[in-house]
This record gives C-alpha cells, structure tokens and sequence, in this order.
C-alpha cells in the first residue's frame, strides 16, 4: 500500500484529465426513439476530437436527471478532473447541471455545437410525422439551454465559457477547443512545476523582485531554494570520462567558435553535469538563479561557467533565467508548455531606420527555438558580473513571435502582458549574447511605449509562433488578466 510517507515527488506523475458530459431531457427518450443514440454519437465525436489533442477523457455520457447529476459530480471529482466540457446537446433542464459544476469546482466550457451547419428545412417540412419532426428539430436544438445555463452560472457566480460551432472537422470552433484544452494543459503543468531558486536577486533590480508566496497563490507549483554549494559539491564528483563526454555533446550541438579553449569547455561541462544532477535530485521544471561568487573561489567557479549547461536545460524544457529573474522564469515556462520555446530577453536598443527593436540578453538561451546553430564563443568579461567564460550567442527564428511578461500590477495582483510580433532579418550585435530584432504590428516607438506602459520588469520572455489567444485562455483558467499591446 502506498502512504504518504513513501510517495515520490516526481511531479510529471498527475495527469491532466478532462471532464465531458452531454445533456438531454430524460422525458425526451421515450417519446423520440432515436433522439438518445444520436446525441450520444455526437457526444463521442466531441470526445475523439479532444482526446486527439493528446488528454485523458473522462466522459460520462448524456446526463438527463438529477440523481445522474449528482453521481457525476461525484465521478468527475473522483476522477480529479481539471477542467469540464458539457456537450449543449438538446434542451436540458438547468437543475441537471448546476450540481456538477458547483461540486466539481473546475473551469466550464459549454460547447454550443450543432450536427451541421443548418437544418435541410426542405426535407424535414416534407417529412410526414409531426412527432418524427420534433425529434428531428430537437438534435439541433443544442443551443437552446444554454441562455438557460449562462443565467444560473451567473447567478452563481460561476465562471463559464462558451465555444459556438458545428460537428465538422473543419469548423473553426475545434481550434478553439484545442487552444481550451492546451491552456489547461499549460495550467495544470504550471500548478505542478517545481521552480528551483538558486542564489539571490542582483542587487538593485527593483523591478524584478517579487513575492514569491503571491507567485505560488496565481501559478500553483513549489519553490526549492536551493544553495549554490550543493552545485559546486556536485561539480567535484563529475568524472574525467563524463566530462569527455559533455563536451563532445556541446560540439554536437553548438557552432563552438575555434577560439574557445579546451580548459573553458570541460570546465563548462563540469558544471553542466552537476547541473542535470541538481535538477534530477529535486525534480525541478524550471530554474531562476544567480550568485556574485566573490570571495569564494569555488563558486565563482561554478557560477561562471552555468551558461551552456543551462542553454542545455532550457532546451529540454526546463527553462533557466539569470539574475534570479523568478517572474521571467515563469514567463518562460508558460511559453515552453504550450511549445513555443520561451527564451530570457530585454530590449538592447531601438533601430529607427528599420523600425525594429533590437533583443536580447546574456546568459542561457533557448537554443531549440535558435535560428541555425547556436554559437558558442569565449568572453573575457560577464558584463556587470563577475567572472568570464563561454556564452552562447543565438538569434530566434525568423517568423511569427509572442512576447510573455509576468506583471505585479499597483493592487498586487499578478497579470500576463503579451505582444505578437515577428523576428526579422538583418544584423544583430555578435557579441557572444542572444540577440534578434523583432518587429510589430505597431510602430516600434509605439511598441516600446505601450509595453511599458504597464510597468513591466525590463525582461520578458520570447516564443515562436502567435500564441496570445491561448494565453489569454490560460489567464482566465488562471483568474488572472490578460493585457494583449498588439
């Protein structure tokens, strides 16, 4: 028997699951002998096309009177669901409903979607059975009880979405269940993840300190704080052999620039061992750090030679920000969960004459989101920080981007601050550091004025592709605001 005492803390253990249900009138089935098998054939239909976005389905079929109600509340809670899907299939009563989603407790989404796109009111007005007629019209009845739903939940202050649409595959109303159930996807990794915290912030960035104990109330999850002399410790049991090994891995995956020493690659190689350890060791999901170092040779060591280990991690979905930036850190998480990488950014300047706002920061990158192969070059400086080594100098794919930020606004309260935009062509500053230039749909003065205008911290994270709508469905799984500059 498995106790608490002797459970693990591998997070990836819980599976995201999802509740389905469909509605009817149980009066309806006796007077309309087909009605019933057909709603449930739409019911499954509905189920295949979420089960294929990759989730568990707890589906409990047509549920029609109150007693089926309250056993599926009990069901779905038993089967720990994160969110609902209710199939609007014909008129139901509200009273059928109303238990299942005040006892479950979870985001409801009403899925208003009928068989086809119209009724054939040629064919059916020929049709000689004036009953056979109401069983007919009531298969594409789904979107009657909804007001009715909408007004109870209100009244109960019940939070509900909606998504209108019909059966076919190609209707646009699946991308916008997919998006639901990828946000809550995202949603439940975030209340999962295990941040670690390694270090302290960099001392006077205002900006960028926060309340952890607030992060933890909006995300879920835990932090780990963790010490950098375990890292260091780790460092010292990493063998000859393992380090042989890690390097000939960076040269496999990194454009390692000839004037990198071999002393600089196993000494980072070293470190990135110990780092795999560390975050094995604590099951970590992600991992905000930094550490001056000074006065202590050893951790100075370790602390300047993080960078490609990181990169590394941050491209096996376990993003890394720098400067202890733990709002940036959760930023790239969100992105990297809905698969679109999420690499440590801030602005680097302005070029007016392309209209382009230069991006970019030292430290990790996202390396699987890089455009080509990451470089790899030697610094003799870590700009405003201690220490040099090897870095890594990477660009974002050229096309469609989102930027992410996590923002404390005036009442303290946490928010989601994202733009749509492009990573574009031409030169970057090839100064060992990640750098792109990204262009929007506004102006870039427009752009850098609007963004800050929201008083975000002066990093934010970058993804690939133009996700806003999903994480705008994530912000309200979440109960959080969404602010979207363009």
């Amino acid at each position: 028997m498995q106790t608490v005492e002797n459970i693990g803390m591998k997070s990836q253990n819980y599976e995201m699951k999802v509740g389905l249900f469909g509605i009817g009138l149980e009066a309806y089935w006796q007077q309309f002998e087909t009605l019933k098998p057909r709603l449930e054939g739409y019911l499954q239909t509905v189920h295949n096309r979420i089960a294929a976005v990759g989730t568990f389905v707890v589906n409990l079929g047509l549920i029609d009177n109150a007693e089926k109600a309250i056993y599926a509340a009990h069901k779905f809670r038993e089967h720990d669901v994160d969110m609902l899907f209710l199939l609007a299939s014909t008129y139901a009563l509200s009273s059928t409903v109303l238990p299942i989603v005040q006892h479950v407790k979870v985001p409801v989404i009403i899925l208003n979607i009928s068989p086809e796109a119209a009724i054939d009111y040629s064919a059916f007005n020929q049709m000689n059975d004036r009953t056979k007629m109401t069983g007919e019209w009531l298969r594409y009845c789904g979107s009657c009880p909804v007001p009715e739903l909408a007004n109870v939940f209100q009244r109960a202050r019940i939070q509900f979405y909606q998504v209108t649409g019909i059966l076919d595959e190609q209707d646009s109303c699946w991308k916008e269940v997919e998006s639901w159930v990828q946000a809550a996807k995202v949603r439940h990794r975030m209340m999962h993840n295990r941040l670690g915290l390694m270090g302290h912030y960099y001392s006077g960035m205002l900006d960028i300190y926060t309340d952890k104990t607030r992060q933890l109330i909006t995300f879920g999850g835990h932090m780990e704080i963790l010490e950098v002399d375990e890292l260091s410790a780790l460092r010292h049991q990493v063998t000859a052999a393992e380090i042989a090994d890690r390097v000939a891995l960076f040269y496999e995956t990194f454009a390692v620039d000839p004037s990198c020493s071999l002393e600089e690659l196993q000494r980072a190689a070293r470190t990135s061992i110990a780092l795999d350890r560390l975050v094995a060791q604590y099951d970590l999901g992600s991992l905000a750090y930094y550490y001056k170092g000074t006065g202590n040779a050893d951790n100075a060591d370790t602390m300047s030679s993080v960078i490609l280990g990181n990169s590394l991690l941050t491209a096996r979905h376990v993003p890394v920000a720098g400067e202890y930036e733990i709002k940036n850190v959760q930023a790239m998480k969100i992105l990297d969960s809905f698969g679109a990488g999420g690499s440590f950014t801030e602005y680097y300047a302005m070029d007016y004459n392309d209209d382009v706002v230069l991006m970019g920061h030292d430290g990790p990158g996202h390396i699987a989101i890089a455009e080509g192969k990451t470089k790899v070059k030697p610094l003799q400086v870590y700009h405003g920080k201690v220490g040099q080594g090897l870095s890594v100098e990477m660009a974002v794919k050229h096309g469609s981007v989102t930027l992410l930020s996590v923002i404390e606004q005036q009442d303290g309260s946490i928010a989601l601050l994202v733009a749509e935009g492009a990573s574009v062509e031409g030169p970057i500053l090839e100064i060992g550091n990640t750098n792109s230039r990204y262009k929007f749909p506004i102006a870039a003065r427009s752009f850098v004025n609007d963004w800050n205008s929201h008083g975000p911290a002066h990093h934010c994270a970058i993804g690939v592709g133009h996700i806003a709508d999903k994480i705008k469905k994530l912000g309200a799984l979440l109960g959080i605001s969404v602010i979207q500059i363009c």
